[in-house]
Order: structure tokens, then sequence, then C-alpha cells
């Protein structure tokens, strides 16, 4: 085990900074952040969970002071067949690929939901109504938390390939990677125009936390859990709105936008500081085949889904 020293808090700390600084994108504050902790202990290791989830919030919220209602609503509607056309597809394939696998039944659902839905969060909320174990939800998120970060970095460069538009890779980013935070991350290297289709989609998409819990609940007879609602994502729209309705200073507008995209950075930071080499080990064979093949699929569905039927 790693122990914290004054010169592993320094670099900690020193990368923080750099991350802070704009010559520092979204991947490559991630690749920091999973090198460092390879080689370093992390010394916020007892509260990373809650202060990434905490500052992902609040970069969301912030977000949404540039963005506009009308705007939103068209995006949103835009966004809710392509997402629950390819929930249904993961969840079907998922179960399908679980079983031929010989996978753990609930396993096999922690990850379709996590790759359906917004990867750590959905697998944070589903496991309890399935009475999943400590085992179960740690290789369920260890390969979701895998293919997030490498979706992270590979997304951007596959669609400048692809010639996709901002429209077209806003929509793929918030469909077809798993956490908040890596497809916010990933829109935010593609574009602004990006950045909100994503953001605004993706969220939508986070909704679909609450009834996919309640059926999960159903299916696996869990106990009389309750899905909380994301409520983060209803102060995103009450700053949408004030952003469209009014009068704010430019100027703070567009401080607010430029601190939440810093902020998303370094939170993209934390999020790498997380990614060990051990956890990986862990998870075993046949739920990263599986994590991979639905992840493989959905991504290839989308795409094709928004090029030619969009």
């Amino acid at each position: 085990m790693k122990k914290t020293t004054l010169t592993s808090n320094l670099i900690f700390g020193a990368l923080l900074l750099i991350c802070l600084s704009p010559w520092v994108s979204s991947p490559i504050a991630l690749v920091l952040g999973v090198i460092y902790t390879q080689f370093f202990s992390n010394p916020i290791a007892a509260i990373r969970g809650k202060l990434i989830s905490y500052l992902l919030k609040i970069s969301v919220i912030g977000l949404g002071f540039g963005m506009y209602l009308q705007e939103t609503l068209n995006i949103g509607k835009e966004g809710f067949a392509l997402t629950l056309i390819t929930l249904l597809l993961t969840f079907g394939v998922g179960l399908i690929l679980g079983k031929i696998l010989k996978l753990d039944t609930k396993i096999s659902h922690l990850i379709s939901s996590g790759t359906a839905i917004c990867g750590g969060s959905a697998i944070a909320a589903v496991a309890p109504v399935i009475n999943a174990n400590e085992k179960q939800i740690s290789i369920s998120l260890g390969v979701v938390f895998l293919l997030n970060s490498v979706a992270l970095l590979i997304f951007p460069g596959i669609g400048f390939a692809l010639n996709l538009t901002q429209h077209e890779f806003g929509l793929w980013a918030a469909i077809a990677i798993h956490d908040t935070s890596s497809v916010v991350g990933a829109a935010l290297t593609y574009g602004d125009e990006a950045l909100k289709i994503a953001t605004t989609v993706k969220l939508g998409r986070a909704l679909w936390i609450i009834p996919v819990t309640f059926a999960s609940m159903l299916l696996f007879k869990g106990a009389n859990s309750k899905a909380k609602i994301p409520w983060f994502i209803v102060l995103f729209v009450v700053a949408i709105v004030i952003n469209s309705y009014v009068a704010l200073p430019e100027i703070i507008g567009n401080s607010i936008n430029l601190i939440s995209k810093k902020l998303l950075v370094v939170t993209l930071f934390l999020v790498g500081t997380g990614l060990k080499a051990k956890a990986l080990k862990e998870a075993g064979l046949k739920p990263m085949v599986l994590g991979v093949s639905i992840w493989l699929f959905i991504s290839v569905v989308s795409l094709v889904l928004i090029q030619y039927f969009n």
C-alpha cells in the first residue's frame, strides 16, 4: 500500500493547479490522474467519491448558464426517442450476452444499467434494490469505469476522423458514453455546441435511473427501496431559465460557464486517480467481455441512427 507523503501531496496539488490552467483538456486531466495513482497515494482518497459527485453537479449546473430554454427543449425532444431505443437495446443485448457467457445475473444487470443510463450513478442506484453484494458492485463499477475512461480518450478523435458535426457528436457522446463526467468532458473537447447538446441529452438520459430502478426492484423482488430524484438536474434547468429570462451581465454568465468547465477538468483528474490496475484485474474476463460488447454495440448502433435517421 502506497503511503501519503509530503512529496505525493505536493505533486497532487501541483497537478490540480495544472488542471485549472487553460492548457489541460479533459482527456489529459484523466490521464494525469491515472498516472498519478499508479505511483502515489491519493491524499483525499477518503472523500474522493463525494468530492467528484459534488464538483460534477456544480459543473453541470454552471453549464446551464450558457444555455437557453427553447434550444434545450428542442434538443431534449430530439434525444428522447434515441435514448429510449438505445436503452431498450442495451438491456436486451446485455441480458442475452449475460446468459451466453453464463455470467452472474446481478453483475450482468448492473453492467447493463451502467452502460444504458449513466455509469457508476446507475449502478449505485440499482445495486441496493437488487440486493447486490460488495463484490458484484465493485466488479460492475470496475468494468464500466474503465470503458467510460477509454471513451473519453477516444471519442473526440473518432468524431473528428468521421467528420461528425457538433450536433451529431453531442448526441453520440450523450448516448454512447457511460458517466456524465466523461460525456461532458468529451463534448467539451469537441466544441461548445456539442457540449450543450451532450449535456442536455445526457441529463435526460440520467432521469431513466428512476423507472429502471423501480423495474429492477420488481424484476429481482428487492426491498422496498426508493429511487432518488437527481435534484441537480432540476437546478440545471433553473440555471437555464435564469439565463434565458434574466438579463445577467455578460461577464457573470461567461465567468460561471468558464469556471464550470475548469471544475469539470479537475473532476476528471480526480476520476482518473481512482483507476487502479488492481481493480481492473479483479473484474475478471467475462464481465469485461460483456461490458465491452454491449458498449461497442450501442456505440455503433447509436452512431448509425444519428447519421442516417436523425
